[in-house]
């Protein structure tokens, strides 16, 4: 992440959580957030909170270069794995 954006992508985070209170996040999108700023055991509870509802972002998870990142983590295999995806 470039210098500078890492407060704007926590103050993003904390908007998240606000409007979770009263409405939907997906998980997908805090798992980004969190890929982004290199949190990696973050963007992974985030996509396994995804993975149990679910979610629709299922569909784009091993092809989206957002998460890039996380693709060499064993972890990362192992859902994509759980959810089918061929190797």
């Amino acid at each position: 992440m470039p210098a500078g954006y890492s407060d704007d992508a926590h103050k993003v985070l904390e908007q998240l959580q606000e409007v979770s209170k009263h409405g939907y996040v997906t998980p997908y999108l805090v798992a980004r957030i969190y890929t982004a700023l290199g949190s990696k055991d973050e963007a992974f509870r985030w996509l396994e909170i995804g993975y149990r509802g679910r979610e629709a972002f299922n569909g784009i998870l091993k092809i989206d270069p957002r998460l890039d990142a996380l693709r060499s983590d064993p972890r990362f295999q192992d859902l994509l794995r759980r959810m089918n995806f061929p190797p």
